[in-house]
């Protein structure tokens, strides 16, 4: 089954691996079952479609910058066992404007994840001229309205990066998600219904 699967590092040599739910800094505050490594994880036709998307946006000056891609299972029932619980030493940073319930009712988490299909990623474009993200106006996993992609209250400029993030990436072939700017999954996914649970680690290729 792996050999359907690659990392996105050794397709894309330059892509920025940020995999929040390896570190302690997410919404959880702690690092998520079945994050072994800090690497991303997706089906090889995501993996093609995303190299295409990091040739296009390299001729702007911009790198794929990766907060998450293929998700267990078992990381989807860790989100599940702290929504239950009374943990919430990370609400002022990514749940200010939220209760548990509202995370899970607006679709920011959900119980059964696209991601475990292999082929949907959490990303943006990272500026290497000027060392920064693309300034969309908004942080990832930050679970409230100003994350959706038509939220208004941000620059002309802001507003104009969110567009040029998700025109290309419904280019390659990539569905966006309306509540989460970074969210996006392939159109012609290979396991629309299958849902994995092997762990995010380098040593299972």
């Amino acid at each position: 089954m792996m050999d359907k699967f690659v990392l996105i590092d050794e397709i894309i040599p330059n892509v920025i691996l940020d995999i929040r739910y390896f570190s302690d800094y997410n919404f959880v505050g702690s690092r998520i079952d079945g994050y072994l490594d800090n690497c991303a994880i997706v089906t090889k036709e995501c993996g093609e479609a995303l190299k295409k998307v990091s040739d296009e946006i390299s001729k702007y000056g911009y790198v794929l910058k990766i907060y998450d891609a293929y998700r267990p299972n078992m990381a989807v029932d860790h989100f599940i066992r702290w929504s239950k619980s009374s943990d919430e030493k990370m609400k002022d940073v990514f749940y200010k404007n939220s209760g548990k319930k509202e995370i899970f009712e607006n679709g920011f988490v959900a119980s059964r994840s696209s991601h475990s299909r292999g082929s949907t990623v959490d990303l943006t474009f990272y500026d290497v001229n000027n060392n920064c993200d693309l300034d969309v106006g908004g942080k990832f996993d930050v679970f409230d309205k100003s994350s959706r992609y038509d939220y208004s209250n941000i620059t002309d400029k802001q507003k104009s990066n969110r567009i040029f993030l998700r025109e290309v990436m419904i280019k390659y072939g990539f569905i966006p998600f309306d509540n989460e700017w970074w969210h996006f999954t392939l159109k012609n996914e290979p396991f629309p219904d299958k849902y994995f649970n092997f762990p995010v680690s380098r040593n299972i290729f």
